[in-house]
């Protein structure tokens, strides 16, 4: 049984910085695909980015066009951890931030679909002030 944990949500001011951290719990955390997502209020749960696993999947990331250049996501597989480091932050990127586990793919496909992933964290506030 996967569980996932985010934290490192916050307050912070335009053109600052935070690095969201997701910690999992169970099955090897190293042979599935890492999702994160954000939903502000009063729209639907959208895709920011994902990364492959890095043994059968290279370690390939993706993002979304609106936070490519400034987000950066990644994975350290000892410590059972993906990472979101979220550089320039912008008003419009307010929201709750989740992470997810899709267990059946190492690689990336379909990634972008929130019915892609089989686990997610509780979410993580992340609050932009301009």
């Amino acid at each position: 049984q996967v569980q996932l944990a985010e934290s490192g949500g916050g307050l912070v001011q335009a053109g600052d910085s935070l690095r969201l951290s997701c910690a999992a719990s169970g099955r090897t955390f190293s042979a599935y695909v890492m999702g994160w997502f954000r939903q502000a209020p009063g729209k639907e749960r959208e895709f920011v980015a994902a990364i492959a696993a890095i043994t059968w999947g290279g370690g390939r990331t993706d993002y979304a066009d609106s936070v490519k250049g400034r987000f950066t996501i990644s994975r350290d597989n000892a410590k059972k951890t993906a990472y979101l480091q979220m550089n320039s932050l912008k008003p419009e990127d307010t929201a709750v931030y989740y992470c997810a586990a899709d267990l059946d793919h190492s690689s990336l496909a379909g990634h972008r679909a929130t019915t892609q992933y089989d686990v997610w964290g509780q979410g993580t506030q992340v609050t932009v002030s301009s």
